[in-house]
């Protein structure tokens, strides 16, 4: 008896044990059918950099307590809500990200023993121009980089980070490999930012095009002026305020930025290149302008053609119907008074001659109404 009620108690721990395994086993197949949305590259304690690919932050903390240096990039839909989540669990400020995020395009938020960037990465799509964030987070030994799907721009580092890893100094001071990573980084932002430039003047040569032609309508004309404008202006907005950016890490004196002079030369390159980025779209904002004016001159010029056409014939048709008009006229009163009576005369020419006043003054007086009038011909 004590041995059937021992196997009847057994037996429900036994079968719950059995589903909770069965449950357990589901939610792996789940997770393992879900892609990873995150990448490390890490250098371990006297090893060789390895490269983990997760879904959580909670995946590679093991990896990253036991490296020099990691650096992790996520990809997130709601970047402000992960975000925040990745940058806690990573042992970051939870409010770091919510900060840094409210800056205009780009910001820095320096915190000592922690350092959060964003920077603008900027996508064209003809003239549809739209500006995501790029966070950079930082302390002694990580780079964490968040950003959302949209942004393909860490690709060819992703690719070589592990190389590059290795081939930092073991001498090295951990600011100085800190400060090659972010200066990598921001470098190939800014490179895939400043292709986009080129996608913007073959649209504008395409609207320059269409100018030429006299039949285009004019609001769609008006239209993709005003858009390109826009476009090149926003553009120029990114730039000047990643350059900000790259001012305040410059001359900003962060504890986890190196101030080695080669380190701050790095640094220094990355500003002369945005400046020269800058320059060459406000070169390009300055021939745009040129061209439109030459165009619009143009433009101005055939309607200005058409309209003297326009003129002349309406000159021509007055000539022509002031000749008709002068006959028929004639014709009809000479035709009206020789065949009316004598005792209606008076009345019929006093009626016309009413009429013709009180027409005249009532056109007269509209005119008046709704412009007016030169007093003189100048």
């Amino acid at each position: 008896m004590e041995r059937k009620e021992r196997s009847r108690e057994e037996s429900p721990k036994g079968a719950a044990t059995e589903t909770s395994q069965s449950s357990d086993a589901t939610e792996d197949m789940c997770l393992d059918k879900a892609p990873p949305n995150a990448v490390c590259v890490a250098l371990p304690h006297g090893g060789k950099p390895i490269r983990v690919y997760s879904r959580t932050p909670a995946e590679l903390i093991s990896t990253l307590r036991n490296s020099d240096i990691s650096w992790v990039d996520f990809t997130v839909n709601n970047i402000e809500a992960e975000g925040s989540d990745i940058a806690a669990k990573l042992g970051f400020s939870s409010s770091i990200v919510p900060v840094i995020l409210r800056g205009y395009y780009a910001s820095l938020e320096d915190r000592n023993t922690e350092l959060g960037i964003m920077v603008p990465a900027v996508k064209v799509s003809g003239f549809d121009i739209k500006t995501f964030p790029l966070l950079v987070l930082l302390r002694k030994d990580l780079i964490v980089t968040i950003h959302q799907p949209e942004v393909e721009r860490l690709v060819q580092w992703s690719r070589y980070a592990d190389s590059f890893i290795r081939k930092l100094p073991v001498d090295m001071s951990q600011e100085n490999k800190l400060t090659m990573m972010l200066v990598r980084i921001l470098d190939e932002n800014n490179t895939h930012n400043f292709e986009h430039l080129r996608e913007i003047e073959e649209q504008a040569d395409g609207t320059s095009k269409m100018l030429l032609d006299p039949k285009s309508p004019r609001s769609e004309v008006g239209n993709q002026i005003y858009e390109m404008k826009h476009t090149l202006i926003t553009y120029l907005n990114t730039m000047w305020r990643t350059l900000d950016v790259l001012h305040t890490l410059r001359f900003g004196d962060a504890e986890l930025i190196s101030e080695d002079p080669k380190m701050v030369s790095q640094l220094q390159l990355l500003v002369e290149d945005v400046n020269r980025q800058i320059g060459l779209s406000e070169h390009m904002s300055e021939v745009l302008a040129s061209g439109l004016e030459v165009l619009q001159t143009l433009y101005n010029n055939q309607l200005q053609i058409l309209n003297n056409r326009m003129a002349l014939t309406i000159t021509w048709l007055t000539v022509l119907g002031t000749a008709v008009l002068v006959p028929n006229t004639l014709a009809t009163i000479f035709g009206f008074v020789f065949n009316i009576s004598q005792e209606w005369l008076i009345w019929t020419l006093s009626v016309m001659t009413f009429a013709t006043v009180g027409a005249t003054y009532l056109a007269y007086w509209w005119v008046r109404r709704w412009a007016e009038l030169p007093t003189s011909p100048q």
